[in-house]
């Protein structure tokens, strides 16, 4: 493969030595111990790569370190589950610079008194292939490794090594996972295990059952990196315990179980299936039947596809007349970590999506809350028009947040209607959204940017927009009101969103406030919405207008321009006596919801968003002391600081989970 790749390869050297035991490992590390020398006195290198944490890399290693040699250590910082943990920290203490992959992997190197500013967070390089890896011609890869009528997302690939120390105990668990796969009955490609210790007896169990000429088995020693990946991106399932289980696979949502110890400590997508005391055959067996067929969500924790150019401006940055001695940072570590180097410093960020009756619009919205980008188009009419617009949007802000750097996490989407968010499902849309009843969100997005995508009410976003950086910061109970085109509302109760049972909590703009009130939107009548909203409000002041009532000295309205809620409000602010009744009754309305809400919910805040809160708000505190009972009161009401609720809210939804993960 690195011939293939047309590198200029200076020198060959033979270190390893057969065996497949403990014996061959160390035997191995001393023969390269022996060679590497001359190789590097000829080569001089200004730095060494070493990648990993295979006994050959600490070979590597260790000779870069005694001749002086700057070493760059590739994936460092990880935990597993074997002797791989201990040669990948040996490794960490004898190199000089750090690439890792995950945040938590960073955060070890710097327990480990690494310094911090020698540290790149970069993301796996493999992820910058696996997430470009499109081929519309996998299903000849497919056939070609597994047979002519094995059809995509119908298979296994199996990938198990001997763990080196409990080799019995791995052996007898590779013995019943064959037997748990044979009965299972699916077609699969099984890889040879590596050379580490153990590894011959594992073949030697292979061949014992026949795998090798078995119809339902395809056993290989080696697949082209290119062609595995199309394998396990369209697999059914991958079982094993190798580290390409819980990492790369996550990109494709590929369901995984991995088994035993060997990758323990590894961070893993919700892709993956532990079945950490693989002793019994119906063990295995029941996890084949859990996990076979499944599709997640594509996971981004190992990298974002963008590691390869952080790396070379990485590599670039490094001064080669500095000191060569490492320094380590003992404890205590810093508990706030300010890297403010160029080539490592990146702002933490969500992708928000709103998605109102007119516009559509996405943001790169940053951990502080901060808005870094905003994109507006108008929200097209059609479903076909409104999804590619989103997915186009999405994927040029995701690229943009590279050149801002960005990491972007996750994605989160505000939308009116009924949503649910568990499946990333609009269930039922608002009218003013058409053709967006029973839509699945999650998934083209998902498949598309590989991240992770959550869905809300947008409501229900402005109270989550409120709890993470508005008013309701720190609060352990409050309501969000949104006054715009409709009346929405979101409620949070012990710190959490409350969605109810069918996801219809926080209507709020549909609790009823009059029993003969004017028609409303959902079909009822009487609703806060039919008096308040900004669509109630335009009814109003169409009415006024058609009955010449509406215009004022000093107002007018263009022959072209549609009659609005904001014609009303500047006739009422210009003293037009009837514009100002109908805000007085809506804003009275308004506070009948608000009061009920107290006496139901009995919140310790009430915030009022949107366009036409600032023109409610005293009303509302007016009819709060006519009708509240006195125990209520006193609960503030006020009106929101917050500039854009709804993105603001759909980012808190990437950023509160990104920060539970993280912790």
């Amino acid at each position: 493969m690195i011939e293939q790749d047309d590198f200029d390869i200076n020198t060959r050297l033979h270190t390893i030595v057969r065996g497949e035991d403990e014996a061959a490992m160390v035997e191995s590390v001393g023969l390269a111990l022996v060679k590497l020398p001359d190789v590097l006195n000829r080569l001089k290198p200004d730095i060494m790569i070493v990648h990993g944490d295979r006994f050959d890399a600490l070979a590597l290693a260790t000779s870069a370190a005694l001749m002086n040699i700057r070493i760059l250590h590739i994936e460092g910082g990880e935990v597993s589950g074997t002797i791989d943990d201990s040669i990948r920290h040996a490794i960490t203490k004898l190199a000089h610079y750090h690439v890792c992959c995950t945040r938590s992997a960073e955060q070890h190197l710097i327990s480990m008194c690494e310094d911090h500013d020698r540290i790149l967070l970069a993301g796996c390089p493999s992820y910058d292939k696996l997430l470009s890896a499109k081929n519309k011609d996998y299903m000849s890869i497919i056939r070609m490794w597994l047979g002519d009528d094995v059809k995509s997302k119908d298979y296994i690939v199996a990938l198990q090594h001997p763990v080196t120390t409990d080799i019995k105990h791995s052996i007898k668990m590779f013995e019943l996972t064959l037997d748990a796969l044979i009965s299972f009955n699916k077609r699969t490609l099984v890889l040879f295990p590596n050379i580490d210790a153990g590894s011959k007896e594992m073949v030697r169990v292979m061949r014992k059952k026949g795998i090798e000429h078995h119809p339902n088995f395809r056993a290989v020693k080696h697949v082209p990196f290119d062609q595995f990946i199309q394998l396990v991106a369209h697999a059914g399932c991958m079982i094993g315990n190798s580290s390409c289980g819980v990492r790369e696979v996550g990109a494709f949502g590929t369901p995984v179980i991995n088994l035993g110890t060997r990758q323990i400590g590894r961070e893993t997508g919700e892709n993956v299936l532990h079945v950490r005391d693989a002793d019994t055959q119906d063990k295995i067996l029941q996890a084949l039947h859990l996990q076979f067929g499944k599709q997640y969500p594509c996971s981004k924790i190992y990298g974002d596809g963008n590691a390869v150019p952080r790396i070379l401006k990485f590599l670039k940055s490094i001064d080669l007349q500095e000191p060569l001695q490492k320094k380590f940072c003992f404890p205590p570590v810093k508990e706030n970590i300010s890297q403010d180097i160029d080539h490592i410093l990146e702002t933490l960020s969500a992708l928000a999506v709103d998605l109102g009756g007119t516009n559509l619009r996405v943001a790169i919205v940053s951990m502080k809350g901060e808005i870094v980008k905003k994109y507006t188009q108008f929200n097209p009419k059609t479903y076909e028009e409104r999804i590619n617009l989103i997915l186009q949007m999405c994927v040029e802000a995701a690229a943009e947040a590279v050149k801002l750097n960005c990491r972007i996490l996750g994605v989160g989407i505000s939308t009116g209607g009924r949503v649910n968010p568990r499946e990333g499902i609009v269930l039922h849309s608002t009218k003013l959204i058409q053709e967006w009843n029973s839509v699945d969100l999650r998934t083209p997005l998902s498949d598309t940017l590989h991240l992770p995508v959550w869905v809300d009410n947008d409501g229900n976003c402005a109270a989550l927009a409120e709890r993470k950086f508005g008013q309701g910061k720190g609060l352990e109970n409050f309501v969000t009101l949104i006054t715009g085109t409709g009346i929405g509302g979101g409620i949070i109760h012990q710190h959490e969103l409350i969605h109810g049972s069918s996801f219809c909590a926080a209507e709020l703009g549909h609790l009823v406030v009059s029993l003969d009130g004017p028609d409303c939107s959902c079909g009822s009548h009487g609703c806060i919405e039919a008096y308040a909203s900004g669509m109630a409000l335009q009814r109003e002041a169409k009415k006024l207008h058609d009955e010449d009532l509406l215009l004022v000295e000093g107002m007018s309205v263009p022959k072209d321009e549609a009659v609005s809620a904001v014609h009303l409000i500047q006739a009422a602010k210009l003293g037009n006596v009837k514009a100002q009744s109908i805000l007085r009754t809506a804003g009275t309305a308004l506070g009948l919801g608000v009061v009920n809400i107290l006496h139901t919910i009995n919140p310790s805040l009430v915030i009022l968003s949107g366009v036409l809160a600032s023109h409610y708000i005293h009303i509302v505190k007016d009819v709060i002391r006519q009708q509240a009972l006195s125990s209520v009161q006193d609960v503030d009401v006020v009106v929101s600081d917050l500039v854009d609720p709804a993105l603001l809210g759909a980012a808190s939804m990437v950023l509160d989970y990104t920060t539970r993960r993280i912790c």
